[in-house]
């Protein structure tokens, strides 16, 4: 397979998390809450770094429910700071507990945060059609609109370049070269919906 340069045919989790999870329009709240945290949990380093902890985070932050999340207080911090399967960065965490208790309070109000995330790019996957590496953008106007409107709901760990590359791991963007055979899948998985 011709995938993204990114992904090195000789890193088997690499491979698969491109083959199969990156770019695919993700729509579930709690796992779109996930790979948030995820994402700012990998500012400052790779995502191979994150993608290689992935599980043990699951563990640790109990699947990512956000509702049990946002419980949480500093006996919680506490655990996961001595947790040395995870990335263990005190703000990090905290971004993590703020962002479930964000994300409830959009659930209270009757906003369901799927359908909010995807209203930035009207509900449907951008389609892009890069040929290099080079040309994949760190930032859009959606992902700089996105990013803004999380701040002001007190999300954290969600600037514009953190929240564009969520875009692209969840499929609200297809950033896939179009050499890439999941281009084409992933466009397609688009029209499905």
């Amino acid at each position: 397979m011709l995938r993204c340069p990114w992904a090195p045919d000789d890193d088997p989790l690499y491979a698969a998390y491109h083959d199969t999870d990156w770019g695919v329009p993700e729509r579930d709240s709690r796992a779109l809450y996930e790979k948030l945290i995820l994402d700012g949990f990998q500012a400052g380093l790779s995502w191979r770094t994150i993608l290689y902890k992935r599980e043990n985070f699951r563990a640790a932050f109990e699947g990512f429910d956000p509702v049990r999340i946002a419980q949480w207080g500093e006996k919680d911090v506490t655990r996961l700071l001595g947790d040395a399967g995870i990335v263990r960065h005190r703000g990090k965490i905290e971004g993590a507990i703020t962002n479930a208790r964000a994300w409830c309070d959009m659930a209270d109000a009757g906003q369901d945060f799927s359908a909010h995330l995807w209203s930035f790019v009207d509900g449907s996957p951008l389609q892009n059609n890069w040929t290099t590496t080079a040309e994949v953008p760190a930032t859009s106007p959606e992902g700089n609109a996105l990013s803004k409107d999380l701040k002001a709901r007190g999300f954290k760990f969600c600037g514009p370049t953190i929240v564009y590359a969520f875009m692209q791991a969840v499929g609200m963007v297809n950033d896939h070269l179009t050499a890439c055979p999941r281009h084409a899948d992933c466009r397609a998985m688009a029209s499905q919906r």
